[in-house]
């Protein structure tokens, strides 16, 4: 007997694995899952009905992204002439990619630009006809998963459908989203417009990339309105746009956003995460002075996502964790770094609230460097590291462009006067501020308490 005619299941088996493989994963095992597929995957070059199967299972996100993106190898390498599977896999990709961590560079993964190249060739192949509808959508999908490797496919594949089902509300709405990750806003604003015109009932996912986009391209009053419809409760605010009580929140901020990239460089290079006051569901103020050079810093007003990346944990909260989108305003803080002795926590810190506008930030209680996976462990407590003591304290002073360095140095060492046996040593701003026998001495204990 043929080796192929043992692996083939009956239909009924196939809906069976496909139902414990579903509750698995619903309930939290993926692991188990994954095991229960595998009849699934041996059998699947030889039946039409177990690769939908394994579509299906992929599209409701059962399995972890590295398994699943095998799998969908192995589908396209066994079904790369069937245009309705290869068509099904390209709309499956958004399971398969962190679609939240909007910043990630491409997937390394070749299966992506082998989708993306077999429905180009079968889009080409039914261009002006019966079947090309359905391939642009799954080629728009696949497209756009692969960062800005593939813009020009992903932007032709959305702008097609649009033409051929202008009633559409979700093709209206899917031009929107990568005009908006493109950082095009203003067209994004448009399409989304279009796209909740068509629509006869609310659609959250419209209405938020509509306020995002409205957002993004400085159109406070567009913004207003959408978020006012979502029942916020905000009115217009600082730099033209809507602003109301949100409470602080955390951003991951990248020195490239995929909105500012392009093919030839398209990865997120250097990235922090930050804290952010929130002025309404998509922009905010940065509020922590950076360790790195990202080319925003402290003050700037940033556009972010409206899906959370991750959550951090502190005691008993959870802090949502988002994508930095683009940055809005650069507000031209001028950094000083510093290094310093305190006997309490959070003491030199603590100063700031005498300095007019000025803040003094301790990256040594505040900036702690994780690996991807700790990054995402939504269990781990944020608060208990960034509550230790710390005696020996390094980070910058943030103070506006208009402040004097002369004034800044005055009005710190008053602060520090009263504030008991604490010292801070900054010798960038003494220099600045024209003391340069005073540099000089902080140099060597700013050197010295650095191990520079």
């Amino acid at each position: 007997m043929p080796d192929f005619l043992s692996k083939i299941l009956s239909l009924a088996e196939i809906e069976s694995l496909e139902q414990e493989i579903v509750a698995e994963a619903q309930a939290g095992r993926q692991q188990a899952a994954w095991h229960k597929l595998q009849p699934l995957r041996k059998a699947q070059p030889h039946q039409d009905e177990v690769a939908w199967s394994l579509l299906r299972i992929i599209h409701q996100r059962c399995l972890p992204r590295k398994q699943a993106a095998d799998v969908v190898a192995e589908i396209a390498q066994s079904r790369h002439q069937d245009v309705d599977i290869m068509t099904g896999l390209g709309e499956c990709l958004e399971a398969v990619h962190d679609i939240d961590d909007l910043n990630a560079p491409p997937p390394v993964n070749t299966v992506y630009h082998t989708i993306v190249e077999r429905l180009a060739a079968f889009a080409k192949d039914r261009e002006g006809g019966p079947g090309e509808e359905a391939v642009l959508r799954g080629l728009a999908v696949a497209a756009r998963m692969l960062a800005r490797q593939r813009d020009e496919i992903a932007e032709k594949s959305h702008r097609k459908l649009v033409e051929i089902s202008p009633k559409n509300s979700g093709y209206h709405y899917n031009l929107g989203l990568f005009c908006k990750t493109r950082g095009r806003f203003e067209e994004g604003m448009k399409s989304n417009q279009i796209a909740v015109s068509l629509s006869d009932q609310r659609v959250d996912s419209y209405e938020w990339n509509l306020g995002i986009c409205a957002t993004g391209a400085r159109n406070g009053a567009v913004a207003l309105d959408v978020w006012k419809r979502l029942g916020h409760k905000i009115e217009m605010g600082r730099f033209g746009l809507p602003e109301g009580p949100y409470a602080g929140c955390k951003v991951k901020l990248a020195e490239r956003p995929l909105a500012e990239r392009t093919a030839d460089m398209d990865d997120p290079g250097l990235e922090e995460t930050i804290w952010i006051e929130r002025l309404s569901p998509c922009h905010g103020i940065v509020r922590s002075v950076l360790y790195q050079n990202l080319g925003v810093d402290y003050g700037d007003v940033i556009l972010i996502d409206g899906a959370a990346i991750t959550h951090h944990t502190y005691g008993d909260i959870k802090v949502p964790v988002f994508p930095h989108l683009a940055t809005l305003v650069r507000q031209g803080y001028q950094f000083f770094d510093f290094a310093g002795t305190q006997d309490e926590p959070r003491q030199l810190a603590g100063a700031s609230l005498d300095l007019e506008d000025a803040v003094i930030y301790s990256h040594s209680e505040s900036f702690q460097l994780l690996c991807a996976n700790c990054w995402r462990d939504t269990d781990i407590d944020h608060e208990n590291h960034e509550s230790e003591e710390k005696h020996v304290v390094i980070g910058r002073i943030a103070a506006p462009g208009h402040v004097e360095p002369a004034r800044l140095l005055d009005q710190l060492d008053k602060a520090l006067a009263s504030r008991g046996r604490c010292q801070l040593y900054a010798p960038d701003l003494s220099a600045a501020a024209g003391f340069s026998t005073r540099a000089s001495v902080e140099k060597r204990r700013f050197d010295l308490l650095t191990g520079d």
